[in-house]
């Protein structure tokens, strides 16, 4: 009963998991779910390809199109954009294990 809702908060987390990645290095679509797979996260092509197309067109990543093998690979960076929103994911994911790993809370 419990996990379909833990998956539900960790869902919520893949958009920094993704800007984390395009922040570090270009990746590709299926480098990206073997990525999340291995994290715990079942995450589709139909799931992930609409998040990188939104995420390009909020100006979060940039894709960078190459050829490999003769066929075209589109691989995703980060924007200063998506720079500052990894930022500011970053922070408030510290704040929040601070206080879900340590104990601690505003309320004391």
């Amino acid at each position: 009963m419990t996990e379909p809702y833990v998956q539900k908060l960790f869902l919520g987390l893949i958009h920094s998991h993704i800007l984390h990645h395009a922040a570090r290095e270009p990746f590709y679509g299926l480098w990206m779910i073997e990525e999340l797979s291995s994290h715990g996260y079942a995450v589709s092509p139909g799931t992930l390809y609409p998040l990188l197309h939104k995420m390009t067109a909020d100006g979060l990543l940039e894709v960078h199109p190459r050829v490999v093998d003769t066929r075209v690979r589109k691989y995703y960076t980060v924007t200063p954009r998506g720079r500052e929103v990894l930022d500011a994911c970053r922070a408030r994911i510290r704040e929040a294990c601070r206080e879900l790993c340590e104990g601690g809370s505003t309320h004391d």
